[in-house]
């Protein structure tokens, strides 16, 4: 069997549009593809290992150009064959829907893995652990997955043409199908689940560098910027109401302390349970004018105001007077301000679950002030943790999932020669850190690794507690109790 008839014996096992009818037409399209060349390769029995054959042997024969994007163009296209249409998938993801969400939303993620549109080798590169601290299981990823970018890719993306515009970014409902170029990822075998919130059409699709369990993103079918308003926290819930076994979140709407993608108006979800999730509430406050709704501070290194009720109207109208009061909340005494020079600062980061009918939001203060002595935000790790992690805090590491870069698998391994007085080549910016351990704990080789894990979480901690805006020593909690009666 060669390569390209096991590709399209897997484009008939994925893809039910085609039948066995469709073979020689399919041998013909892959075949088109891949370049008469690569028609004699051989097969390989697990369907991406047979994928990377056929890309392999198109830009050994000339078919494409040999550099990352072409492949990734090439590897998208063969796939889309192995994809139903937008509208199949829509069809059958709201069909399979009418029997449970939780046997839709398999569905589609077990579709999107299948198709490679979920880059599953990559994120199996990725390096984890968890680390104990006082908040909880804190959870390290080491990101691997996402591949640097080809030199070849870079120059080619000098001379991009006129369609660089479009899509307008890597969000936009534009994606669905697009070829990619040297300078923007393959979407062709990428699908989009459309669905209506609060009276707008949105989109539903996974994340293809996923960090959690079906890490799902949800996305405004109009490219606009991201805001939180009242509007956030209603249509979060109705997304706990079409997908229960989800969270749903959002990042900030302000730079510094927003994620990256400030352009287009989304939301992140999926299967997972954070370590801020199971955190406790340690200081409960009522809030008279909602009376269904319970409400607290939660223990957790940024400042967490959880509202909790089976009444979604009045856990919106409470988040929403959350959010309004801290909109413009100033303390100059613990350097909290609203504005500078009529420039807004404060937001929050909302996150929605909910167990059975019980509906729960936790809304984290967010300030992105910058000064003199904290120039990259004052509430942003400081410069003394950003040899761990120096890019923003979004939603997902606010919740104890730390996103650290890709740097840091190298860094690390010269960081434990240095503890273990090996020959090495430490970066300067690691030294300080690593000498506070070496002060602080012996080292062997075979202690190193678990304990450079551990000190690597306890600086994520620190990272949060960078970014909380009200400390959790005697002044931080007195200013966060002002702001509490305020409410």
């Amino acid at each position: 069997m060669t390569a390209i008839d096991r590709q399209v014996d897997y484009i008939l096992e994925l893809n039910p549009a085609y039948t066995e009818l469709d073979r020689l037409f399919l041998v013909n399209r892959v075949r088109n593809l891949v370049g008469e060349a690569a028609a004699a390769t051989p097969a390989a029995q697990d369907p991406l290992t047979n994928l990377d054959q056929l890309v392999d042997a198109a830009a050994l024969t000339g078919q494409i150009e040999d550099r990352l994007s072409a492949r990734q163009i090439l590897e998208a296209e063969l796939m889309a064959l192995a994809t139903p249409t937008p509208s199949q998938a829509n069809a059958t993801f709201w069909e399979k829907y009418q029997g449970a969400p939780r046997a839709a939303t398999d569905w589609f993620y077990g579709l999107s893995r299948a198709n490679n549109y979920i880059q599953t080798r990559a994120i199996a590169k990725n390096l984890g652990f968890t680390t104990k601290t006082e908040y909880g299981d804190l959870e390290i990823t080491i990101n691997l997955s996402k591949p640097e970018k080809d030199p070849k890719d870079i120059a080619a993306a000098a001379h991009a043409s006129a369609d660089a515009t479009y899509p307008a970014c890597q969000l936009c409902m534009e994606n669905e199908g697009y070829a990619g170029r040297s300078d923007y990822p393959a979407r062709g075998n990428h699908r989009i689940i459309r669905f209506s919130l609060g009276g707008r059409t949105w989109g539903f699709q996974y994340s293809p560098y996923a960090y959690f369990g079906q890490h799902a993103i949800f996305l405004d079918s109009v490219h606009e910027p991201m805001k939180i308003t009242r509007t956030t926290f209603s249509n979060l819930l109705e997304i706990l109401n079409l997908f229960p076994d989800y969270f749903v979140g959002s990042n900030a709407d302000l730079p510094i302390v927003g994620g990256s993608m400030l352009a287009h108006e989304h939301y992140q979800g999926g299967k997972h349970v954070f370590a801020m999730n199971k955190a406790q509430v340690e200081t409960p406050f009522l809030l008279p004018a909602w009376p269904t709704v319970a409400a607290g501070i939660v223990k957790w290194p940024m400042s967490v105001i959880r509202l909790e009720s089976r009444d979604t109207e009045a856990l919106v109208a409470a988040a929403e007077h959350v959010r309004t009061a801290w909109n413009a909340y100033t303390d100059e005494t613990v350097a909290v301000r609203a504005y500078t020079n009529g420039v807004r600062h404060h937001t929050v980061t909302p996150i929605a679950t909910r167990t059975g009918d019980m509906f729960r939001l936790d809304l984290v203060l967010r300030d992105n002030q910058t000064s003199a002595e904290f120039p990259d935000g004052i509430y942003h790790p400081h410069q003394d943790v950003q040899h761990i992690k120096r890019e923003n805090i979004g939603l997902i590491e606010v919740m104890g999932l730390a996103i650290l870069p890709a740097r840091l698998k190298t860094e690390l391994a010269e960081v434990k020669k240095y503890l273990l007085d090996q020959p090495n080549q430490i970066a300067a910016s690691h030294k300080p850190w690593a000498d506070q351990l070496k002060a602080q704990q012996s080292w062997t080789e075979a202690n190193a690794d678990a304990q450079l894990d551990d000190a690597v979480g306890h600086v994520f901690a620190r990272v949060l507690e960078d970014a909380g805006v009200f400390k959790r020593d005697d002044a931080g909690r007195a200013a966060f109790g002002r702001f509490i009666k305020t409410l």
